[in-house]
């Protein structure tokens, strides 16, 4: 089916209203923002609505809408859309609640959304369950409550699942611009990023919000970001809660480090998405978004009048992936002029209150300092309270960074630590003059990490599409190790020299063959070591019979090994189903750190090998691999290799393959490879 334009229902030049208080309520807020537009009531028994003749039905409408909004039961929601889908109009809002988010409540729920969108046909409809949404641009709502949004000639687009968190973000006096915002609702036929792409392709909207729980397809989130990236308006979202991990009872390490929530975390990284964790983040990146777009990179100035100020920011700044670079040598000259001998010339800048109220002396110093190369320039400044103090002073350091920021062409922001001390007409001015009205110290530093990385994501080439494999059903089936690890070393994944004995006699017999030492395993028993079914480093034929006689009464078969020289370090390389992702991978420590460093990593599928080691180098496990405190360094080249190789594995079962674990992957002295002491391997038959 061809893809559904939304152009008439988020731009409508007509818009017809179905129900009563709420449909009133829509025609009020159309009122109050101006919109130009036709909007005809439709209710069985009014005449007039708000001085505007009632029809009673879709075939009473003088014309096709473009839009609709039907706040009627969730029966008759059915009915009427059908019969605006009939007549050819542009979509529609359906409000009703009862539907596959209440199926617990109405056993009907789900076959009745299911209903609903097969009476929608080819017609976009949006929700059930949801407030609907406002176009700022242009006056037009399908929205049947009070909002905080007034008309704009540009903004950002925040769309939402939640009608009162929408309602909420409504209200902000942050000096946001909103274009655009919309609830998604159940997201039976038109998902939240669909209605994102449709605001992106205005040439008006600037940036792009979500505040999510999840995503209705990752097609879907990988055609936003690309779209996107080619518009270069950027995409950030508020994920809550933790995705649900693949349904079904995991055997291996892997699930404990595979958290849903780090895999949305890549996934956003490998599609150049910005990630915040709260709304006031959320508003604060969008804001910056809006003025600046992503930042071309990660060095931030800033100067406050107060050494206070100074280290809350520099404290910020900790464990975030931003940088206060230190001042360039042809910044110092004009700075010392115009701040004097007393201030201490670093970045922060602690710049006193000798130049406080002089804006000559301040618009030299603003400028030296934004002339330093960097990405985004910050000033903290709280404005006093207007009805109890003079801010006069307050305004001429605006003026100063307004006028410092004309004149170098750098982009600046001016930061209140607390949000009341941002007064909206403030704010509002700020925006204005492509200043940023930045609220809340750590806040202001999120934002300028997202958009920083969103700007060095866009400086790398788009990545390969994801890998979106639609599982097989069937039977799941556990690999034994030698075969797991027999399917690996086909794809070139080295492994230890191994036979299979069905008595202990033969595995006795099978040890003298490769050599001693040897290990035996039980083959078939999950978590081997925590079952006693792993005994390494056995001499001789003695030893290797009474150990797999000792495990007998749990297997009778075992994997007879040649032991593998001791390692620099243990990685853990698995894959597991994620409902979003499909299958990721997961690097961490591994043997008997993985549960309790917890030192893990994310990669994404395909991959290659430079996101591999850049996977391998954020684990703390990464000093040991390079020699720490002059021991031996390990092989990271044949490491990465093999991670690839595994990778390929995935890629190439991924119509069957539910999980994998290699547990530990053994990296071996530099230049002599990385060995794959064990594997799991689950799949479908």
């Amino acid at each position: 089916m061809a893809k559904r334009s939304l152009d008439r229902l988020i731009r409508p030049q007509s818009i017809a209203v179905f129900g009563g208080r709420e449909a009133r309520r829509v025609i009020e807020q159309c009122d109050r923002m101006g919109f130009p537009g036709e909007i005809w009531p439709v209710h069985p028994s009014l005449d007039i609505v708000l001085g505007r003749r009632c029809y009673r039905s879709v075939d009473d409408l003088p014309a096709t809408p473009d839009a609709a909004f039907v706040g009627v039961n969730r029966m008759l929601t059915v009915e009427i859309v059908r019969k605006l889908a009939a007549v050819g109009a542009g979509g529609a809002v359906c409000y009703a609640s009862g539907f596959s988010e209440a199926a617990g409540e109405f056993a009907d729920g789900i076959a009745l959304q299911a209903a609903l969108v097969e009476a929608a046909g080819a017609m976009p409809i949006v929700g059930p369950n949801c407030y609907g949404l406002i176009n700022g641009l242009d006056g037009a709502l399908l929205w049947p409550d009070q909002h905080g949004i007034i008309r704009v000639e540009k903004g950002v687009a925040i769309l939402t699942q939640s009608s009162n968190i929408a309602i909420n973000l409504s209200m902000q006096r942050r000096g946001l611009p909103i274009a655009y915002l919309m609830t998604a609702g159940n997201q039976a036929q038109t998902g939240i990023c669909d209605l994102a792409m449709a605001t992106l392709e205005d040439p008006r909207v600037t940036a792009v919000g979500l505040h999510v729980e999840g995503f209705d397809s990752l097609a879907s989130l990988q055609a936003l970001a690309d779209r996107g990236r080619i518009l270069k308006k950027p995409v950030v979202v508020l994920k809550v809660g933790k995705s649900e991990q693949a349904r079904m009872a995991t055997v291996s390490h892997t699930a404990s480090l595979a958290g849903g929530d780090a895999v949305a975390t890549a996934v956003f990284a490998r599609l150049g998405i910005g990630r915040v964790s709260t709304l006031p983040e959320l508003i604060e990146t969008l804001k910056l978004l809006h003025v600046a777009g992503p930042l071309s990179s990660n060095r931030l100035s800033s100067m406050s009048c107060s050494g206070g100020e100074a280290s809350l920011v520099a404290d910020a700044a900790c464990n975030k992936a931003v940088e206060f670079s230190p001042l360039e040598v042809g910044q110092l000259p004009e700075l010392r002029q115009s701040l004097g001998d007393m201030v201490t010339l670093s970045n922060p800048l602690d710049y006193h209150t000798f130049v406080w109220g002089d804006f000559d002396r301040q618009h030299r110093a603003f400028s030296a300092m934004f002339r330093g190369n960097y990405a985004l320039n910050l000033l903290v400044l709280d404005l006093p309270r207007a009805d109890r103090c003079d801010d006069a002073d307050w305004i001429t350091t605006i003026d100063a960074v307004t006028a410092a920021a004309s004149e170098t062409g750098a982009r600046a922001g001016i930061i209140a630590t607390l949000p009341e001390n941002m007064p909206e007409h403030i704010a509002l001015r700020l925006m204005a003059n492509d200043i940023v009205a930045f609220c809340g110290i750590d806040e202001t530093i999120t934002a300028a990490a997202v958009a920083s990385d969103i700007g060095a994501a866009w400086q790398k080439p788009a990545a390969a599409p994801m890998l979106d494999v639609r599982p097989i059903a069937g039977d799941l089936a556990t690999l034994s190790e030698f075969e797991a690890k027999t399917e690996l070393a086909k794809f070139g994944v080295n492994i230890p020299q191994g036979l299979v004995a069905d008595s202990p006699q033969q595995a006795a017999i099978h040890a003298t063959q490769l050599g001693f030492p040897v290990a035996v395993k039980g083959l078939g028993i999950d978590h081997k070591s925590e079952a006693g079914a792993v005994f390494l480093n056995l001499c001789d034929h003695k030893q290797v019979e009474e150990a797999a006689n000792s495990m007998a009464p749990i297997t009778a078969r075992f994997l007879i090994e040649t032991m593998v020289e001791r390692p620099v370090a243990e990685l853990i390389v698995g894959a597991i189903r994620d409902p979003l992702a499909g299958l990721v991978l997961t690097l961490g420590a591994g043997g008997i750190l993985v549960e309790l460093l917890q030192d893990s990593a994310i990669v994404t599928l395909p991959t290659t090998e430079a996101a591999i080691l850049e996977a391998i180098s954020s684990l703390k496990i990464k000093k040991l691999i390079d020699g720490y405190r002059n021991t031996t360094a390990g092989d990271l080249g044949a490491t990465v290799k093999t991670v690839a190789a595994i990778a390929d594995y995935v890629v190439k079962n991924a119509a069957s393959l539910e999980e994998l674990d290699l547990n530990p992957l053994m990296i071996l002295k530099n230049g002599q490879g990385a060995v794959a002491a064990d594997a799991l391997v689950r799949r479908r038959r």
